[in-house]
């Protein structure tokens, strides 16, 4: 039977993550670039100083939402997480140094589609029965296009509230769980049983943590994002530019074979993948949109709730979040394991964390790389389980109304322990499928509704001119 699901999966999700879908996807980024007059880089600054300026503003929030940097930060929560470690190695190993210039070009793209997606859901959300706003794919669906594309938001919600338990519960648990055990093992022995049960405590501590914040709802959700996101970001950041400095005579040479390998990989690497150009392509832009999520859709469920009145002031958060997510710490991941001169086991799906691990233990040494990296993934992972599981709440409270949002949480949180006990092949496979078909309703949304974009952008920006 597992075989069988797995056979069906792999159908299915070399569709959602083949290379039309991936055109799809980075040319909806095009078109709203070329549509905005290439908003994202004319008015980069701008975006950046009514974003990250405004970090430092302390705002509270009305009720039934949150303020504008919490909503961002909850986004961020999910966004980044473990593609930005486990996924960039992944990346750079089947497709080398060339596949971190074509995760770029995806992020370019990817920042216009976002702030489209933002822009949309706080144009059409709604209040629920408790008060507080929410909005979407779902909502800008059935809103904007009106009731008889009702279902098409509904097929959005379903994959959404399923892909929350995989990719947002199981596996980033799953996540936390074995890589605090592996830096464990490197300072005290553990046996096989000793771990098993290692991994349980984690899970149960994890689906507690969880609780407590989804307990105190979406306002809780925001203040412990707020201050988990920056955290976890400078930890990283900082670990990351050490290892690049203390290597800093590979920078020049890296960023070369970055540029070189992006169109000639067989002067890279020797033409060890023999799939030439476009395996590079394919390896850059698909972990970049998996990483960033820029027109899957899910982002635009947290921004929905920001305390705002204004769509295009909140889509320009959507422009900054990409630039984070990937521009800087993608990037600096990618930076970390080419600059410490590491050997890549080029051609090789199977590779992750470890890689990472082996680039900060150039620097680092072995025991202290581990815990840093260690305690950056428990910390990407554990940020986007608690803003997956709005997302998945928002998804199934669309399909089932208020009552479902309670009993959705217990699911959620058991799911969570059982995640931290499993080998999750198969779950892994299966949520990057779903992840990857929530994309389609909203892209095609997205497209019909970007009249509306570009209008409230343009009138925007004339206001402020």
């Amino acid at each position: 039977m597992a075989d069988l699901i797995q056979s069906i999966n792999d159908i299915v999700n070399g569709f959602v993550w083949g290379v039309p879908m991936m055109i799809l996807i980075v040319g909806t980024g095009v078109y709203f670039t070329i549509r905005t007059d290439f908003l994202q880089i004319r008015k980069f600054g701008y975006a950046m100083k009514n974003t990250v300026g405004k970090c430092f503003q302390k705002t509270k929030a009305k009720p039934g939402s949150v303020t504008p940097v919490q909503a961002l930060t909850t986004a961020l929560a999910a966004t980044v997480g473990t593609g930005n470690i486990a996924g960039v190695c992944g990346a750079i190993a089947l497709g080398g140094p060339g596949a971190v210039f074509w995760m770029w070009i995806s992020a370019l793209f990817g920042m216009c589609t976002k702030f489209s997606e933002v822009t949309l859901a706080i144009s059409y959300r709604e209040r629920n029965r408790k008060g507080d706003w929410v909005g979407g794919p779902m909502y800008y669906i059935k809103n904007g296009l009106g009731t008889g594309w009702k279902w098409l938001g509904a097929i959005f919600a379903t994959f959404g509230c399923l892909a929350a338990f995989g990719i947002g519960n199981m596996t980033q648990v799953n996540t936390i769980a074995t890589t605090i055990g592996t830096a464990l093992t490197q300072f005290i022995g553990l046996s096989k049983e000793e771990l098993k049960l290692l991994y349980l405590g984690v899970g149960i501590l994890v689906a507690i943590i969880a609780a407590l914040v989804y307990l105190g709802g979406l306002k809780r959700i925001g203040s412990v994002t707020e201050k988990l996101v920056p955290v976890m970001a400078l930890i990283y950041i900082a670990g990351s530019l050490y290892v690049i400095v203390t290597h800093a005579q590979h920078i020049g040479p890296v960023f070369l074979s970055i540029f070189e390998g992006a169109f000639n990989p067989d002067a890279v690497m020797g033409g060890v993948l023999g799939t030439g150009i476009a395996q590079v392509i394919k390896s850059g832009v698909g972990r970049g949109l998996f990483s960033n999520e820029a027109g899957l859709g899910s982002a635009p469920i947290a921004h929905a709730a920001a305390d705002t009145n204004n769509a295009v002031q909140q889509g320009l958060f959507g422009i900054f979040e990409v630039f984070a997510d990937t521009i800087v710490i993608c990037t600096l991941t990618a930076l970390t394991v080419l600059c410490s001169g590491v050997k890549v086991p080029y051609g090789q799906s199977d590779i992750g964390a470890d890689l990472a691990i082996s680039a900060f233990t150039t620097s680092f040494g072995g025991r202290t790389a581990g815990v840093l990296v260690a305690i950056g993934l428990t910390l990407f992972a554990l940020s986007t389980t608690l803003s997956w599981g709005l997302y998945g709440t928002r998804c199934a409270e669309y399909l089932f109304g208020p009552g479902i949002i309670k009993p959705y949480q217990v699911i959620f949180c058991i799911f969570m322990v059982i995640g931290a006990t499993m080998k999750l092949d198969l779950a892994w496979a299966i949520a990057d499928t779903l992840n990857g078909l929530m994309a389609i309703p909203n892209l095609i949304a997205l497209l019909l509704l970007s009249p509306v974009v570009i209008k409230l952008t343009q009138d925007y920006f004339r206001k402020n001119r």
